[in-house]
C-alpha cells in the first residue's frame, strides 16, 4: 500500500513500513488494538480484540457499546498495535529506547449485517487469540450473533514503524553497559475449570511457546 501524507512516518523516517505483508504480519501478531475517534468534540481511545481477514479489519462487541456505534456509524477512526520485543538499554537515557513493530490504520467502519460475513468474522476473532478454539465449541446460537455487533475496517490507510537491534549509542560514550533485553508473551500452564481433558487448541497453544 501506498503512503499517505497521516501515514507517512516522519519522526525517524527510516523506521517506516509501507508494505502490506509487515502491516498484516503486526495486525495478526498482536493480541489487541485500540482505537481512537472523537465523540462530541472530544478525543477517545478504546483497547479492544480485533482479527484480520484479507483486507479488512474486523472489530466486535455489544450492540451497545459507545466503540461499536462510532465505528458502525461510518465516523473516521484510528487503529493501533504494538507489539515490545525487547528494552534497549543505551549509555545514555538519551538514546535509551524499545524494540517494537507497530501498525496505524485510518479509515471507517461499515456495520456487517451479512450473516455468512458476520460469522466468519466472529470465528476470525476467536481464532485471533486461540487458533483452532472456534471447532472445539458449540455453535453460537441467534440469541448470541444477534447480541454481538461486527464492524468492518478495510485496511486501505496504514502504515508500520519498526525497531530492532542494539543501542545506538554515541561515539564517546562512558563504559557503561549497554545492551538489548528481549521481552516476549510465554503462555502459562492452564488452569481448567473442570476436570476435563484439555483441548488441542489449549494444548497447542502451550507447546507453541518459546523455549527460555
Amino acid at each position: 500500500m501506498e503512503s499517505t501524507p497521516r501515514t507517512t512516518v516522519r519522526r525517524l523516517a527510516d523506521r517506516g513500513r509501507y508494505d502490506t505483508a509487515t502491516v498484516h504480519a503486526i495486525l495478526d501478531a498482536a493480541p489487541a488494538c485500540t482505537v481512537a475517534f472523537v465523540e462530541e468534540g472530544a478525543p477517545v481511545a478504546i483497547p479492544t480484540i480485533h482479527a484480520r481477514l484479507d483486507e479488512v479489519l474486523y472489530l466486535h462487541g455489544s450492540p451497545a457499546s459507545r466503540l461499536l456505534t462510532v465505528a458502525a456509524s461510518g465516523e473516521e477512526l484510528c487503529v493501533a498495535a504494538t507489539l515490545i520485543d525487547g528494552i534497549v538499554v543505551a549509555r545514555s537515557a538519551f538514546n535509551s529506547s524499545l524494540n517494537y513493530r507497530s501498525v496505524v490504520l485510518f479509515g471507517r467502519g461499515r456495520l456487517v449485517t451479512d450473516l455468512d460475513e458476520k460469522l466468519a468474522a466472529m470465528r476470525a476473532v476467536t481464532e485471533h487469540i486461540l487458533p483452532g478454539r472456534w471447532d472445539e465449541l458449540r455453535a453460537p446460537t441467534s440469541k448470541e450473533i444477534a447480541g454481538t455487533a461486527i464492524v468492518a475496517m478495510p485496511i486501505e490507510e496504514a502504515s508500520a514503524k519498526v525497531r530492532s537491534g542494539p543501542p545506538k549509542d554515541d561515539e564517546g560514550d562512558a563504559a557503561i553497559w549497554s545492551g538489548v533485553i528481549p521481552l516476549r508473551t510465554v503462555p502459562g500452564e492452564p488452569l481448567p475449570e473442570r476436570d476435563l481433558p484439555t483441548p488441542e487448541s489449549v494444548a497447542a497453544f502451550v507447546r507453541s511457546a518459546p523455549s527460555a
